[in-house]
């Protein structure tokens, strides 16, 4: 599993968007997810952003990750797609491994618990009861790997499902063609 620096969360801004209809989320100005995914990219620094660092995102979910602008762009597309707490989790979990105080690794891991793990939890990730056991008893007495089985979980899902999904994305393809014009002029 790869390691990764901790990059800020991108905050969702509150868009004003008159609703024609509230079960399909169509606007005015077209779908809802659309205009969503585009004032994400926008949000997105991508300036420096070369085609060959975009086509290495396609090659594997690892080397997405090893990006900055890539993480973010990943990050954006979660949420635009309300499924970002995977990859909060992974990040959090990067970041618990790096604590070395016995102290503040018990407070941060009941705190991850909390949010990502416990049923009902606010973040709640998607794994299995055992798991979730396993990391009640684990906590107890807090380690650099107590998230470890979730993480792996967590990371699997992203790699077979929301992955896959983000390079057929209209976030993605877009993005890519952008690049690929800019260094066409």
């Amino acid at each position: 599993m790869p390691s990764l620096v901790t990059l800020p969360s991108l905050e969702l801004q509150h868009f004003n968007m008159e609703t024609d209809d509230k079960k399909t989320g169509r606007c005015r100005t077209g779908n809802l997810k659309s205009r969503l995914q585009a004032k994400l990219l926008q949000a997105t620094n991508t300036a420096g952003l070369s085609p060959e660092e975009m086509s290495q995102w396609s090659q594997s979910l690892e080397r997405l990750l090893s990006s900055k602008c890539g993480m973010k762009i990943f990050q954006a597309f979660l949420k635009s797609e309300f499924s970002d707490e995977n990859l909060e989790f992974w990040v959090v979990c990067e970041d618990y491994k790096k604590i070395r105080s016995s102290f503040r690794m018990s407070a941060r891991a009941k705190k991850i618990f909390k949010l990502y793990i416990q049923a009902e939890a606010p973040r709640e990730i998607n794994i299995d009861h055992k798991t979730r056991d396993l990391i009640q008893t684990n906590i107890k007495v807090p380690s650099a790997i107590c998230f470890d089985d979730a993480q792996k979980i967590v990371y699997g899902l992203m790699e077979k499902d929301s992955y896959p999904r983000f390079l057929k994305s209209d976030i993605y393809r877009t993005l890519l063609d952008s690049t690929s014009e800019s260094m066409r002029m």
